[in-house]
């Protein structure tokens, strides 16, 4: 996937809130929630019995969730072998995909930024959504 540098923890909270009417609250343990008209479109999120290292069986405490737009885009990323993104049942039917901070370097820069700005525009309104493509030219 995608060219430049390798992508890095800082850039998801950069990222989150260089894009329009975002406001980081605390979620849970404080971990950052990043909201656009309240609604969260990235979120760092706590150690859950559903997200476990398989060979140990402690629960992994650096996930990340991103919304998607559709369930089609959901499993497009989690099923391209490429991309360290996965799911898990607890996220059945839900419109998000999962990443490890660990494994974040997995991505380029311009990788994660158009995943972070997909997943604004699955949450943003349609007014702001329409008005971002627009100041992008797409």
């Amino acid at each position: 996937m995608g060219s430049g540098r390798r992508a890095r923890v800082r850039d998801v909270h950069d990222l989150a809130m260089g894009m329009p009417h975002v406001e980081r609250v605390p979620g849970s343990q404080d971990r950052p929630v990043y909201q656009v008209g309240r609604r969260s479109f990235v979120f760092f999120r706590n150690p859950r019995p559903d997200a476990v290292d398989p060979e140990t069986g402690e629960r992994y405490a650096d996930v990340i969730v991103f919304w998607v737009a559709s369930e089609a885009d959901k499993e497009a990323l989690v099923a391209d072998e490429r991309t360290p993104f996965f799911t898990t049942p607890h996220f059945d039917g839900h419109p998000s995909v999962l990443l490890r901070e660990s494994r974040i370097g997995e991505l380029s820069y311009d990788e994660l930024a158009e995943i972070v700005q997909d997943a604004w525009l699955a949450r943003a309104s349609p007014r702001r959504a329409k008005a971002w493509l627009e100041a992008h030219g797409l």
